[in-house]
């Protein structure tokens, strides 16, 4: 919003003004910008202290529909329009601050009260993990607040450095940004909307929006009901869906559902009717199927129970869990009522209740060995479908990361252990189900040879794009394999530097949201070489060694170039099963309608 000079009306605009149906309870406390012209404002009400940008003749259009610029038919109470309002049928606006060339049409009731934020309550629902939302408040600052809690002093430090904001005029509840569309709205209070020029967000058709953050180019419309919510950039809601207590990540699309006390990092779809979220921890580029019931039974006394699930969780249609669960990076659960708890440590898994012999079970490198296409597909689409044009979360979109490397590479010691112990061909696992029930691992041997084709695709793709065939500088040897990485809102961070982060908040050397957010961002200016080192160290372990030497190199790279044919030819395959399904094409008269109807 720009900051114009405000003037008092003369006379003469009060006197039209008047005739035109307008009121104030005092018209020396309404203030305008030049230019002003008081034929555009007819029919409205103004209470308390109003200050309005210039207005002048001109259309906006929204779509099909276009409203003169101006403020018609309204009630506007302590607020401040930005120039160029359109401002047609708000029964009531109170408490807004608003930027230039914004739209609000056909709204019941705008209303803010500042002083007053409400916590918000994201993955448990007994409140213990509550956070205050803020203009500007991203996904990874929102996990880092309601994850460390046992880190006194850090919560400390986070609320007051929160607070601070919200006592400035810019960290205020009740603002929005410029090229703001609002309409059609019953209920808005206590928001902040951001919006630019390049980047608008836009709000239509809602039911009730109250306590929430909205990032920039996010689109909410068509019956949503949320209270309690923190969106990040690019968030689209939609078609009845009740959010509350929750922080959606960038990317992501929630429709037809009910999702709470969660928090859900970027690129998470969940757009089916019947779907049911509650307190998750949902770690991005997930997809929850029609009928899943994640969250609507604990298994205590209160409810308490977490659900944390890692990268690319795709639960399939009408799953339910009990809590608490734990699932590794891309795991993919067939459908099933999913009778215990969980805690499924291979990543790229599929899992499956097997209701026939009653027992769980899990095929590692499911993606890998069985749907080459989708892996590849989902790996680059992520990255493909991200229009933000502010990216404040630095997001990694690639599956094959180190946070899913060090995964495979444990998995890898869990599947040599359990095949060893095996005496009857079939191999079990350990710890994966609460109860009695044995977890049987399915094709473990090639489970445990996909995981390490898996863990050189990734390390040499990085590797050889930094220095081609040569053999890689040594200094990439230089200290240990950084074997924990935190996935802080889609940021992978080595746990060393996330520790030396806490560190420096609490000691108050990083002294403010934007402090820390400084130095997520020079860490995320690092994390390619940290990356490249990974690589390195993972090729070492899978040979075996402290350093590469030209034979080993050699060896590894003729090896990838085989994998890479393996991947080329699996993606062909992939995509070959479904061109050539009978059943997929039987709907079509010809070849060339469904390729018209499919490319």
């Amino acid at each position: 919003m720009s900051n114009p000079s405000y003037r008092p009306l003369t006379p003469a605009e009060i006197e039209q003004l008047e005739r035109q149906g307008n009121c104030a309870e005092d018209w020396s406390a309404l203030r305008v910008a030049e230019p002003f012209c008081p034929d555009y404002i007819r029919n409205s009400t103004f209470m308390g202290a109003v200050s309005l940008g210039s207005i002048e003749s001109r259309r906006r259009t929204d779509g099909a529909l276009a409203l003169p610029e101006g403020i018609y038919g309204s009630t506007l109470a302590d607020t401040a329009l930005g120039n160029h309002p359109t401002v047609h049928n708000v029964h009531m606006l109170s408490g807004y601050t608003i930027g230039d060339n914004a739209l609000l049409f056909n709204i019941d009731e705008m209303t803010a009260a500042p002083d007053d934020p409400s916590w918000l309550e994201p993955m448990n629902e007994n409140g213990g993990r509550r956070i205050l939302p803020f203009s500007g408040m991203t996904i990874g600052d929102a996990y880092l607040w309601a994850r460390y809690r046992g880190r006194k002093t850090l919560m400390e430090r986070l609320e007051q450095y929160t607070r601070r904001l919200l006592a400035t005029p810019e960290g205020r509840y009740g603002q929005l940004g410029d090229n703001c569309v609002v309409k059609n709205t019953k209920s808005l209070h206590n928001l902040v909307v951001r919006s630019t020029a390049d980047d608008p967000s836009r709000i239509d058709s809602c039911i009730v929006l109250r306590d929430g953050v909205v990032g920039y180019g996010c689109t909410l419309e068509y019956g949503v009901i949320a209270e309690r919510f923190l969106l990040g950039e690019h968030v689209h809601l939609e078609f009845g869906l009740r959010l509350n207590d929750t922080v959606v990540g960038d990317n992501s699309t929630l429709a037809r559902c009910e999702v709470g006390n969660s928090i859900i990092f970027p690129a998470h779809e969940q757009h089916h009717n019947n779907s049911f979220l509650i307190a998750g921890l949902i770690m991005g580029q997930s997809n929850i199927a029609a009928g899943g019931t994640i969250g609507s039974n604990h298994n205590s006394r209160t409810a308490d129970n977490e659900l944390a699930a890692g990268r690319g969780f795709w639960p399939g249609l009408c799953c339910s869990f009990k809590h608490s669960s734990r699932f590794a990076s891309y795991c993919l659960l067939a459908k099933a009522d999913y009778p215990s708890e969980l805690d499924i440590t291979l990543p790229f898994a599929l899992v499956n209740n097997n209701l026939a012999k009653d027992q769980l079970e899990v095929m590692p490198a499911y993606w890998w060995m069985y749907n080459m296409y989708a892996m590849n597909r989902n790996s680059k689409k992520f990255a493909k479908r991200d229009k933000r044009k502010f990216k404040a979360q630095n997001i990694e979109f690639d599956n094959l990361a180190p946070d899913t490397a060090e995964e495979m590479l444990r998995g890898m010691e869990l599947l040599r252990q359990w095949i060893a112990a095996s005496t009857d061909g079939t191999v079990y696992a350990d710890g994966m189900e609460k109860g009695k029930r044995r977890t049987v691992i399915l094709k473990a041997k090639e489970g445990l040879q996909a995981y390490g084709d898996m863990l050189v695709y990734y390390a040499m793709k990085y590797l050889t794009a930094a220095g081609g065939d040569a053999l890689p500088s040594p200094t990439l040897a230089e200290g240990a394999r950084t074997k924990e990485w935190i996935n802080l809102g889609g940021q992978l961070v080595a746990k060393a530097d996330m520790e030396q982060l806490i560190a420096d908040v609490e000691k108050g050397t990083l002294g403010s949201w934007a402090d820390i957010n400084r130095r997520l961002d020079d860490l995320w200016q690092a994390y390619p070489a940290q990356r490249d080192a990974h690589a390195y160290h993972v090729l070492c372990a899978l040979e075996g060694t402290d350093r590469l030497d030209n034979a080993r190199w050699q060896r590894l790279l003729d090896r990838y170039n085989a994998i890479q044919q393996y991947v080329d030819e699996q993606i062909r395959l992939s995509r070959q099963k479904d061109e050539q399904n009978p059943y997929r094409n039987m709907t079509y008269w010809d070849a060339d309608e469904a390729a018209a109807v499919l490319e």
